[in-house]
């Protein structure tokens, strides 16, 4: 049914001697849909994604991907999933286009069913112009577009990317999504862990941010950042000396940043904070190089709900 979750965990635990890697976490995520998974080193993202792609069995819990239990039928869900990992799979010897059709011979697809995929997949991600080019030759974003390309060769429905974008250039990063926005539109499923906070917040539909082997707080990049405490007003002073002056003007959760002369605070309504903050500090004599009212970043989100442990 189009309307059933893609990927629904319930319960999973896994330990590692005397540590949690997963601690009963708890997961349901839309089809068609591109799920962020946050969460600090050592917070078990990795981990869960292993055992939802079947290449890990947990110690408790259940894992349904695609409408299949991979703990009861791992052959069977195989079949339904792709998985790209931090690095690359495909062979640097190789084009483009023969990359892609080993792997299709490998899916047992037969030479022609093989190369005509390779073909279609070249076209979806642009690289038709250098099927032929060895792989060492592609710049990063093409690599990981090809590395992409090839877990989509069965076709599969959920596709799992563990921070797809590690070590990419800001180029190579926008390739990249795009290439992932193009697999959203067709259909597929995404489960996204990164350590880049503006990917989640570019990519993702729905963002779940684990720590300690469950979930600790999950909704849109919007609702987290409301959740956090809403709109913030910046002020920018021109002297350091007034920055004092300036934080005592302002009311709620009031941050001082020495190092780039700002304070800020958390606010309710924008436009009548944004007035009165300027009025205010008119009246105290503050000069303020910049004003303006901002939703918290995805960063300060993170650092909030993690207590600012190592992302």
């Amino acid at each position: 049914m189009p309307d059933d979750p893609a990927i629904v965990v319930e319960g999973l635990r896994k330990r590692y001697k005397d540590r949690n890697a997963l601690d009963g976490l708890d997961l349901t995520v839309r089809a068609g849909t591109v799920q962020g998974l946050l969460g600090p080193n050592g917070a078990g993202k990795t981990t869960a994604v292993r055992i939802m792609s079947t290449l890990l069995r947990p110690d408790e819990g259940r894992v349904e991907v695609a409408g299949v239990d991979v703990r009861a039928r791992p052959d069977e869900a195989r079949t339904r999933i792709g998985l790209l990992g931090q690095h690359a799979a495909v062979d640097e010897e190789l084009g483009g286009r023969q990359n892609l059709e080993m792997f299709g011979r490998l899916h047992h697809l037969g030479a022609r069913r093989a190369g005509a995929r390779a073909d279609e997949l070249l076209a979806r991600f642009e690289l038709t112009d250098t099927g032929d080019t060895a792989v060492k030759r592609y710049s990063g974003g093409m690599r990981r577009r090809l590395d992409l390309a090839a877990s989509l060769i069965p076709r599969p429905r959920v596709l799992f990317l563990d921070e797809p974008t590690t070590g990419l250039d800001p180029r190579g990063r926008t390739e990249v999504w795009n290439a992932v926005r193009s697999l959203v539109d067709g259909g597929t499923t995404v489960l996204l862990t990164t350590q880049y906070l503006e990917e989640a917040d570019q990519l993702t539909d729905r963002i779940a941010v684990i720590d300690h082997g469950k979930v600790i707080a999950q909704g849109t990049a919007d609702e987290l950042k409301t959740r956090t405490g809403g709109d913030r007003v910046d002020v920018v002073v021109r002297d350091p000396a007034q920055l004092a002056r300036a934080a005592s003007l302002l009311t709620g959760d009031v941050v001082v940043d020495e190092d780039r002369r700002r304070v800020s605070a958390s606010v309710g309504d924008r436009m009548a904070a944004l007035t009165g903050t300027l009025r205010a500090l008119e009246a105290a004599g503050v000069e303020a190089e910049d004003v303006a009212v901002r939703r918290p970043s995805l960063d300060e989100v993170f650092m909030h709900l993690t207590k600012g442990d190592a992302a």
